[in-house]
């Protein structure tokens, strides 16, 4: 399995319900990218103070590696991929992807 995890530092003038619109956007690759098991997002909580500006994030688990490269050219994605870089505070440095094989 593959956990890909983005974080991201939305622009602060992003509403919650924009932000929300985002994260269910995601979700829904669910139902057009074969191999997603599981879409997990929501807020930092950590007290550490380490997540170097990074205040919101999602995971999705896919069941290979296979699945995940397929979604990464999938033009659903590319077109969410999109409207979250748009969203983002300084663009692609807005963002910060991590996938981990587990």
């Amino acid at each position: 399995m593959i956990l890909h995890c983005v974080f991201v530092r939305f622009k602060a003038a992003l509403q919650a319900a924009d932000k929300q619109a985002i994260y269910d956007a995601v979700v829904a690759l669910k139902n057009v990218t074969p191999g997603i098991l599981d879409v997990k997002y929501g807020s930092n909580t950590s007290p550490e103070g380490l997540n170097g500006g990074f205040l919101d994030g999602f995971i999705v688990t896919f069941e290979s590696p296979e699945a995940r490269d397929a979604y990464l050219v999938h033009p659903e994605h590319i077109a969410v991929g999109e409207r979250i870089l748009a969203s983002t505070d300084g663009g692609l440095s807005g963002l910060m992807v991590f996938d981990m094989a587990i």
